[in-house]
């Protein structure tokens, strides 16, 4: 057998473990869940470890952060993504399992219809209720308002006639529930043979009278009118809420001028202030209470605590599954010849290898980060978004030893459940303003202070935005009035002239 040496060139790609570990930093929990059971799916090296039992080779447990410890003290760091730990490895399974042994063992243990029927039975709803779940209807998708009328159409005795009538009114009524197309638009539309406007009017009654209460309008006035001509006729100012239910009394209370309010609907300041709130109860937009959306679910990634009087951040354990190398394709690699089955899985035991270092590495710069958030922000978990302090993405770099780029990946879809609720790491993070001692503040703060000062206001005489400015400069808090009112607006409150009320 003759040995030479042959010389190749060739091109391939290859992501190395800090890349993997950067592109694992930006996703977010959920996301990271699909990775994980991609990575499981098509590596076949690759597994979901227990922890019960005992039996396995655990790595060294993430540590639980306390905020009152010193923060980045001990990293070592100067930019670059964090080492990756140890993997975690799995240790050796039992041999095969005779079959003979396994039929005899597996029938006196369970039966296959009693297993089945075990099974089964895990599909049952986890709300305290009996019954199957609805997969289904969980996962279609959300009825239409055109197919939720339709639907009632059909239960309705119409006619031939009037029931084209109804298809081409249904057709014309927009998701919130007005009807956007006039008498003439529908007879256009209807062709031969032509129908007269009265009919459209009757058909049009009879759709208004469907569900959702107030579908089929052609102006807020006669929506709200819709929706109270189902009330009770004991309902309080019931009356007095339809005199108001008109386009022009409407126009005046958009406007909040209540002086022209009281003078058109002759009503005093009281009966005139419960007809509002009635007005108030009922539903606007009534097509958008048929459609659902569908739920947008957060998986926190780090739980915050209060244990013996220190704050702990420590990572959720839904977000980090522990994974490990198989044991027995391991062997298999070391007693295999160089064929091209056993290179393959090499390349599959160094990718897992790989992928279980960068999550690791995740998790840690993750825990890092949050330790060092819950470090500086003490005084918010304990007093609540007006002790929140000013901190920038620069400060936590600095503290944790790593680039600004990746503390932006870490804090981005990344969510915090902490006893004040669940909160994005971003959250934390906000500008500062320079107060009249000297110090800063944070914008957080003021935006906690103005949302509580228009909380505290008179209904009937709320506070404009340069009395919020005095106010807070009078606390120390110097500020434009332009920036109050786009804190204002951030926290999505009217501006004063549409806060103001009767009483």
């Amino acid at each position: 057998m003759k040995q030479s040496l042959d010389l190749k060139l060739g091109q391939h790609l290859t992501i190395t473990p800090q890349l993997q570990a950067i592109r694992l930093l930006q996703l977010s929990s959920l996301e990271l869940q699909q990775e994980i059971q991609e990575a499981l799916e098509n590596n076949p090296l690759l597994e979901e470890t227990e922890e019960e039992g005992g039996a396995r080779e655990e790595p060294e447990a993430a540590p639980v952060v306390e905020a009152a410890e010193s923060s980045g003290g001990d990293d070592d760091g100067d930019g670059a993504e964090p080492v990756a730990s140890s993997e975690e490895i799995t240790v050796d399974r039992d041999a095969a399992i005779d079959d003979e042994s396994f039929r005899e063992e597996y029938s006196q243990t369970e039966d296959w219809e009693e297993g089945y029927e075990a099974r089964t039975a895990s599909t049952t709803r986890h709300d305290g209720e009996d019954g199957p779940s609805d997969l289904d209807a969980r996962n279609s998708m959300p009825t239409t308002l055109r197919e939720h009328l339709l639907w009632q159409m059909q239960m309705t005795p119409f006619s031939p006639t009037d029931r084209r009538i109804a298809e081409a009114l249904i057709d014309a009524i927009s998701e919130d529930g007005y009807l956007t197309c006039s008498f003439e638009e529908i007879q256009q539309v209807l062709g031969e043979p032509p129908v007269e406007a009265d009919e459209i009017q009757a058909v049009l009654h009879q759709i208004q009278n469907f569900d959702p209460a107030g579908v089929g309008a052609r102006d807020l006035a006669e929506c709200l009118q819709l929706q109270m001509r189902l009330l009770g006729p004991d309902t309080p100012h019931l009356a007095d809420a339809r005199q108001l239910a008109t386009a022009e009394n409407l126009e005046l209370l958009a406007s909040r001028d209540f002086k022209q309010l009281k003078r058109a609907t002759r009503l005093a300041a009281e009966p005139l202030q419960a007809a509002i709130h009635l007005i108030q109860q009922l539903n606007p937009r009534p097509g958008a209470s048929v459609a659902s959306a569908h739920a947008g679910y957060i998986a926190p990634d780090i739980t915050v605590k209060k244990v013996r009087g220190v704050w702990r951040a420590e990572l959720t354990g839904s977000a980090t599954p522990r994974l490990g190398i198989n044991r027995e394709y391991e062997r298999l690699i070391r007693r295999g010849a160089d064929s091209a089955q056993n290179k393959y899985l090499q390349d599959k035991l160094q990718e897992a290898r790989w992928f279980i270092k960068s999550l690791t590495s995740r998790n840690e710069t993750l825990l890092k980060v949050a330790r060092a958030i819950v470090d500086r922000q003490r005084a918010f978990f304990e007093h609540g978004p007006e002790a929140m302090k000013p901190l920038v993405l620069h400060d936590i770099a600095e503290i944790v030893g790593m680039h600004e780029s990746t503390i932006s990946r870490v804090t981005t879809a990344k969510y915090m459940l902490t006893p004040r609720g669940i909160f994005e790491l971003k959250y934390f993070f906000s500008s500062h303003v320079t107060t009249a001692d000297g110090g800063t503040c944070s914008a957080t703060a003021i935006r906690s202070l103005i949302k509580k000062l228009v909380e505290a206001e008179k209904p009937e005489k709320p506070i404009s935005d340069s009395t919020i400015a005095d106010i807070l400069a009078a606390q120390g808090i110097h500020v434009a009035r332009r920036t109050v009112a786009k804190y204002r607006e951030a926290l999505n409150i009217p501006p004063s002239s549409q806060r103001k009320s009767l009483v």
